[in-house]
């Protein structure tokens, strides 16, 4: 079985490298390597959102928080998921009419606010995009060692090698190229998952209760799960360079309502996965891991599609974050040549692989990230209302930070522990930072706006 493993591998990897390296053949310039600018239709943007955006993190976190915490809170997490593609939807075509030779939003944050407000999103960006490159190649390298004897290492290295020769060159055109096929694939593996599973599912005695926490509870995780998803995406460079590879603004909407549309119902069926788990009594491990404890009980042959399914959800957003990654580095330092664009995309992989091959929980980090991106975006998106100032855009920013910490201050009384919490101990994610970061990054940069004089940007 070792050896079919490595062969399906190997097969799905040499399938992604073939389409991305045939697609460098129509790359033309710089710029066309980092955008792909006004070049693709809908359904290749709907796709190349949903694959850009399925990681392996749907194989953990929808099936355990269907499994324990139930559906209002898995529905919160599919929305979550899919609300950044809304967004993009929404606001896409205007920041593209205010800027139609931009590449990134910290080039809008520039525009609007200044140098200032640019470099902090840009950091904000590289942090959340590198946490996303770490925690994928790592789960890779655990599902290999859930799912087969192979060595979750060299998976690793495969994975990251091969995805860098056809970012590397062919740019974004190669990662849009991959997507359509990879968006198809995770498609197909999974419906071949879901049917054998649910076919396989023990037969329990009785008709075990729906998981599920009090409603309130509930609610307040599939809250937490939507600002903090949706914060976070909007500052992923990958998404943004789709909103400049649309043919036109219509494109752009409907494929980033395709996006939306898909992975709630990807997001929904696993997470379906992780609560029919729980219902047939199935011990679910520890950590709880859901969706392989389903592998369990189905026939061997499907270790080999679900590590195939890894692989490809790994591969189509390891790529599309490494082209992501560069062209922040371009859009910053201006002046950089093709060579140099491919040589930071490198440059950039070695510290993100060194991480991922020492195995470690990289979740703490993530959400830590994903706060700091809650405590900015708002204030850079109001940037479409003429009447928000840099002063009043900066001062959001600071209240975000504030934010972040105030409700959990009120709550203990102690601005040490409102800090502990804000760090997210033990991994969990809870909604006062967040919805304290968002609340009053809005609020105050609403205020200021309105309290000064409108002015010429």
């Amino acid at each position: 079985m070792m050896m079919t493993h490595l062969a399906a591998i190997v097969a799905a990897l040499c399938l992604f490298a073939w389409l991305g390296l045939r697609a460098r053949k129509t790359a033309n310039g710089l710029d066309d390597y980092m955008t792909a600018r006004n070049s693709q239709g809908a359904t290749t943007i709907g796709l190349s959102f949903l694959a850009s955006g399925m990681g392996a993190w749907i194989l953990f976190a929808p099936p355990e928080v269907g499994a324990f915490v139930g559906p209002v809170a898995l529905a919160g997490y599919a929305l979550g998921a899919a609300l950044p593609f809304i967004v993009f939807a929404a606001l896409g075509p205007l920041i593209r009419k205010q800027l139609p030779k931009g590449r990134s939003i910290s080039e809008f944050a520039e525009q609007r606010f200044g140098k200032g407000m640019r470099r902090w999103v840009s950091v904000i960006s590289v942090l959340y995009m590198l946490c996303f490159l770490a925690a994928e190649l790592t789960a890779i390298g655990a599902i290999t060692g859930l799912l087969s004897d192979l060595n979750g290492q060299l998976v690793i290295i495969a994975v990251a090698l091969t995805t860098l020769v056809y970012t590397t060159w062919g740019g974004l055109r190669a990662s849009l190229a991959t997507d359509r096929w990879q968006a198809l694939m995770l498609m197909a593996l999974l419906a071949a998952v879901l049917f054998v599973d649910w076919k396989h599912l023990p037969v329990t005695a009785g008709t075990a209760d729906m998981p599920g926490i009090p409603f309130w509870s509930a609610v307040s995780v599939a809250l937490t799960l939507v600002l903090a998803v949706t914060a976070a995406n909007l500052f992923h460079q990958g998404y943004w360079q789709r909103v400049w590879a649309a043919r036109d603004s219509a494109s752009l909407w409907k494929g980033a309502i395709l996006g939306g549309g898909t992975t709630i119902v990807v997001v929904a069926v696993v997470g379906g996965l992780g609560m029919s788990a729980a219902m047939a009594g199935l011990d679910l491990g520890t950590p709880p891991i859901p969706f392989f404890a389903l592998l369990s009980e189905a026939p061997q042959w499907l270790g080999a599609v679900a590590l195939v399914l890894a692989v490809t959800l790994v591969a189509s957003s390891v790529d599309t974050l490494q082209n992501g990654i560069a062209s922040l580095a371009v859009a910053e330092k201006q002046g950089l040549t093709l060579t140099s664009a491919r040589w930071v995309t490198v440059v950039l992989m070695v510290p993100v692989i060194a991480v991922a091959l020492q195995g470690v929980s990289v979740l703490r980090l993530f959400l830590i990230a994903d706060l700091l991106c809650a405590t900015a975006i708002i204030p850079v998106l109001m940037g479409l209302w003429s009447r928000v100032t840099t002063a009043a855009a900066m001062g959001g920013v600071l209240a975000g930070l504030a934010g972040a910490i105030l409700p959990s201050w009120v709550i203990t009384g102690s601005i040490t522990e409102a800090f502990h919490i804000a760090s997210f101990p033990g991994g969990a994610p809870t909604l006062a930072p967040f919805a304290g970061a968002l609340v009053a990054s809005a609020l105050v940069t609403w205020v200021l706006s309105l309290r000064r004089p409108l002015q010429t940007q």
